[in-house]
């Protein structure tokens, strides 16, 4: 499943001249917790969450304790204490994706990196945006969706096999494969490319191969580290 298939393509944006309270009012009248931040050209300059305005509670840095002061500088939260505009508190530079992205890189990366939206962009300008709420959606799909996603661009379209030579059923998010495949390789790798389709929960393989060309794999990887040493 690609990113454009989720994302949400009306986006509610800043720039960086806003100030937090401007941006703060579009949070609350959007029910949304983040926004990218645009430059006059479209292009994603930042993004600020409502945590990058929250910071701003805990108080102006001239009135901010030794304490305070001290840990804010260590933690490179200074400067966001004292912000006034957008471009002082946004989170720069800003993690993005494209649209034909797999939805599974998404998830990847919001969990690596902590975060809860990204800007999707398409020739350096901002078409889109996905949240962890829109991969939540991509995930309740059902079992047909799932057995048609597996089949005709799992095997099909990546894999180029043909998906009557094998057997493939979807039970409650469980897809369950199996069949004969040319060797080892392809086998594991058709199981990698299932696991990472949205809605996916389980696996059970009975794949079986004609060669196992693990040997072979084995052999040329130490070749390859023999060749460096």
């Amino acid at each position: 499943m690609k990113i454009e298939e989720v994302m949400t393509r009306s986006v509610v944006t800043a720039t960086p001249e806003m100030t937090l309270k401007a941006v703060a009012g579009l949070l609350v009248d959007n029910k949304i917790s983040g926004v990218p931040v645009c430059g006059a050209d479209g292009s994603v300059v930042g993004v600020l969450s409502s945590a990058d305005i929250i910071w701003k509670e805990v108080g102006v840095v001239d009135e901010a304790t030794m304490l305070e002061r001290v840990l804010a500088t260590a933690y490179g939260d200074d400067e966001r204490l004292g912000a006034r505009t957008v471009g002082d508190a946004m989170t720069r530079p800003a993690i993005t994706i494209r649209p034909r992205d797999e939805v599974s890189l998404a998830a990847k990366t919001m969990i690596d990196a902590g975060i809860n939206r990204l800007p999707v962009v398409d020739g350096g300008r901002l078409v889109g945006i996905v949240t962890r709420a829109d991969l939540l959606r991509a995930f309740r799909r059902s079992d047909e969706e799932i057995r048609r996603e597996v089949s005709e661009d799992v095997l099909l379209q990546k894999l180029w096999i043909d998906p009557n030579s094998v057997s493939l059923v979807v039970t409650d998010g469980v897809v369950s494969i199996g069949g004969l495949v040319e060797n080892r390789t392809t086998a594991e790798l058709i199981g990698s490319c299932i696991c990472r389709v949205p809605g996916v929960v389980g696996l059970n393989s009975t794949l079986s191969w004609q060669v196992d060309d693990l040997a072979r794999r084995t052999g040329a990887a130490a070749d390859r580290i023999a060749g460096r040493v």
